[in-house]
């Protein structure tokens, strides 16, 4: 099978697995990074490690601010979507989507982040939970058992390593 027909495939599986109706309102807040995985070890090597995420809506604006370990200092960038729906797709200026693929709005939210660098698409999927707790959380395994059946890398995380410079910048 080519591989443009496979990935075809994988973006239609995925389109349906969005969570329908999604309730954009339930969403803001911030937003631990608890896991990662991506084809590409690149994706998970990156110096600039994501945090955590905190979610603003306004009408039908939705505003990230996203919160970065950048060797051991914290780095906030402050991204506003271009365009949303309500099944859970939001895009970002330069060619930056984000899908919500499964949540519970309380304790857990997948995301697929998708990308186009150098003319190609790259794409992650990203574990994020309102509080850092086990790993045997309900959504947790829904996220390990998504991302193993597509044999992606997967990265936990363990701790805020930068939870007192996150309370600093007001997050």
């Amino acid at each position: 099978m080519g591989a443009g027909l496979l990935s075809a495939l994988l973006g239609l599986a995925l389109v349906q697995m969005t969570p329908q109706g999604l309730d954009l309102q339930k969403m803001v807040g911030f937003w631990w990074e608890a896991g990662v995985a991506s084809r590409e070890n690149l994706a998970l090597k990156t110096p600039r490690r994501l945090e955590a995420l905190f979610l603003t809506l306004s009408g039908e604006t939705l505003t990230v601010t996203v919160a970065y370990n950048n060797s051991g200092s914290c780095q906030t960038e402050e991204i506003v979507s271009s365009e949303m729906n309500v099944l859970g797709k939001f895009v970002f200026p330069g060619r930056r989507e984000i899908h919500v693929m499964d949540t519970d709005y309380e304790q857990y939210a997948i995301l697929r982040v998708s990308l186009q660098w150098q003319n190609n698409e790259f794409y992650v999927f990203k574990y994020f939970t309102r509080s850092l707790g086990g790993e045997c959380e309900p959504g947790f395994l829904k996220f390990r058992e998504l991302t193993t059946d597509m044999g992606l890398y997967l990265v936990g995380r363990h701790g805020p390593p930068l939870s007192q410079q996150l309370r600093e910048t007001g997050l």
